[in-house]
């Protein structure tokens, strides 16, 4: 073989190993370092140095140089062999290892094949797979090979321990026909579990597509919610703009008027700026002629001399229609003061808030649409409600009364428990709504057929099999239906829930809404009826419909 042949080209012709920290003599032959050192000082008393391999002289103990291109041949040379150790090579075979074939657990010798033909093949020279491990081979008390298995001990056996000690008088079998059995024993039970193991390879094949299954659903999940949010992000982009366009409309109609009625009142002051400079000028006149001849500003362009020529002329109707030109200036003044109260002062913010309002609205329509379910508006039905329970003015609210309340007497009416029913029934489609739970005394939330008996045991919600609920009391909430408790208790962190009903897929899910939203229980069933929203109230409880 190659390997076993470079094996040669590096071993220590001194200690028939590999080269440890080989080192050159003169004449260029290689050893160990500790090997050749050790040869050296032997020669040291003969005052005659020697090469081991061409017994080349020298009266000098020679110099040891490093041959580190060997060092790492031998280097490389291990490292491409990682199973040498492991494998097990001929005793026998000492300048060139060879495999060894069997091993002779009498001898405690490998041989290959060569020798293992001129092996002693005495009876109790027994014969084994390669191996250089002895101790698990032979007894350990007798030091004699493992021959016998002893089944009531379970324990392999010497001669000797079968002749004496505890093991005297057992049925023994030889090893191999022990080993056969055992065996035989394995490949019954390993038939046994095949089935157990295809069909754990079963399900994890079907777990595993589930897996997949999920997280594809989870990928395309996310694409569309990504795409729902980017709509919603358009949307409310649109509804800014909306809502800016209302302020800048409303902006510019009352910043409009306002610089009207400046330019108006800054004209006016500007009239006014001048006459007063006017009379200013006037009061500098020292020729009282010249004074009184000139236009009397006082009089709101009223000649003096014209009125005098006026009254010579006995013309009252033109001191009528003087004094109305008078009164004008005043009107026009007038008339522009009411333009200044009739101003609007500020934003008319309702219609701001209003605009605000209509846009979010149709924003959480579009999401509620693209989520594929439907917030209905729920009303609760005073002709089912028990006259111990209170219902608010917008009827979105369902209270524990102390005392009986007077109600027109009804077929539909709950007769003797705390409870009330929706007025309009589900009976398509998917729907979610949420109600708030005053966490006083117990109370139920759920859902009901119209059909549900309106007295007696079988009336309460989730104690018969047409009705689905929540119960909350006393800090606890449990799922019940037909009386069956389906749901282990747990304690709420909130007093708000959602419910969410697929009539068509027969899911009805009950939610916690708190920071993260906690899904709480989901019924099954195949609904053949309308649902109504259901309410139960006691010992002060009070809950409300809120979505």
């Amino acid at each position: 073989m190659a390997s076993a042949d470079l094996r040669d080209e590096l071993e220590c012709s001194i200690c028939l190993s590999l080269y440890t920290d080989p080192v050159s003599l003169r004449c260029g032959h290689n050893f160990c370092r500790s090997c050749i050192v050790s040869a050296l000082d032997a020669q040291e008393a003969a005052g005659v140095y020697s090469c081991p391999d061409c017994r080349e002289e020298s009266p000098q103990r020679p110099a040891l140089e490093k041959n580190r291109k060997l060092a790492n041949i031998v280097e490389r040379f291990l490292s491409s062999q990682p199973d040498m150790e492991s494998r097990i090579f001929c005793t026998y075979c000492i300048k060139s290892p060879v495999l060894a074939v069997r091993t002779c657990l009498h001898c405690e010798t490998s041989m290959c094949q060569e020798h293992l033909g001129a092996h002693n093949k005495a009876a109790d020279h027994i014969l084994t797979d390669p191996t250089s491990s002895f101790g698990n081979k032979k007894c350990s008390v007798h030091k004699k090979v493992l021959e016998y298995y002893c089944p009531q001990d379970a324990a392999c056996l010497c001669v000797t321990c079968c002749l004496v000690g505890k093991h005297q008088g057992h049925q023994v079998e030889l090893l191999d026909e022990a080993s056969e059995k055992k065996k035989e024993k394995l490949r019954k039970y390993l038939g046994k579990l095949n089935p157990q193991k295809a069909e754990l390879q079963t399900r994890v094949q079907n777990l595993q597509g589930q897996k997949k299954n999920i997280q594809e659903k989870a990928s395309e999940k996310r694409k569309n919610i990504r795409k729902l949010f980017m709509d919603m992000k358009e949307q409310l982009e649109m509804a800014e703009k909306k809502v800016h366009s209302e302020i800048s409309r409303q902006e510019d109609e009352i910043v409009s008027q306002i610089s009207h009625l400046i330019k108006e009142l800054e004209k006016e002051e500007k009239e006014l700026s001048g006459k007063m400079h006017h009379m200013e000028q006037m009061c500098h006149i020292t020729d009282p002629i010249r004074l009184l001849q000139e236009r009397d500003i006082t009089d709101n362009g009223t000649d003096p001399t014209t009125v005098l020529q006026e009254l010579d002329q006995g013309a009252v109707c033109r001191d009528k229609s003087a004094a109305a030109e008078k009164e004008a200036p005043v009107h026009e003044a007038t008339k522009k003061e009411k333009e200044e109260e009739k101003l609007r002062e500020d934003l008319d913010e309702d219609l701001i808030s209003l605009t605000v309002y209509r846009s979010m609205r149709d924003i959480v329509t579009s999401v509620t649409s693209g989520l594929g379910f439907q917030v209905p508006d729920i009303l609760l039905d005073e002709d089912t409600a028990c006259i111990l329970v209170e219902l608010s003015d917008d009827l979105k609210t369902a209270t524990d009364l102390e005392e009986k309340r007077q109600r027109p007497e009804s077929p539909r009416r709950f007769l003797r428990y705390w409870q009330v029913l929706s007025r309009c029934g589900l009976s398509s489609g998917r729907h979610y709504w949420e109600v708030t739970w005053n966490q006083v005394g117990r109370c139920i939330i759920g859902v009901s057929y119209p059909s549900i008996e309106r007295e007696g045991e079988l009336s309460i919600i989730g104690s018969n099999d047409k009705s689905w609920c929540l119960t909350l009391d006393a800090g606890y909430c449990r799922a019940y239906h037909n009386s069956v408790l389906l749901h282990r208790s747990v304690r709420p962190t909130c007093p708000t829930f959602g419910v969410f009903l697929d009539y068509e897929a027969g899911r009805l899910s009950f939610y916690e809404l708190c920071d993260p939203i906690r899904h709480l229980h989901t019924f099954t069933a195949s609904f053949t009826e309308p649902l109504h929203v259901a309410f139960y109230v006691d010992y002060g409880a009070s809950v409300t419909i809120t979505s």
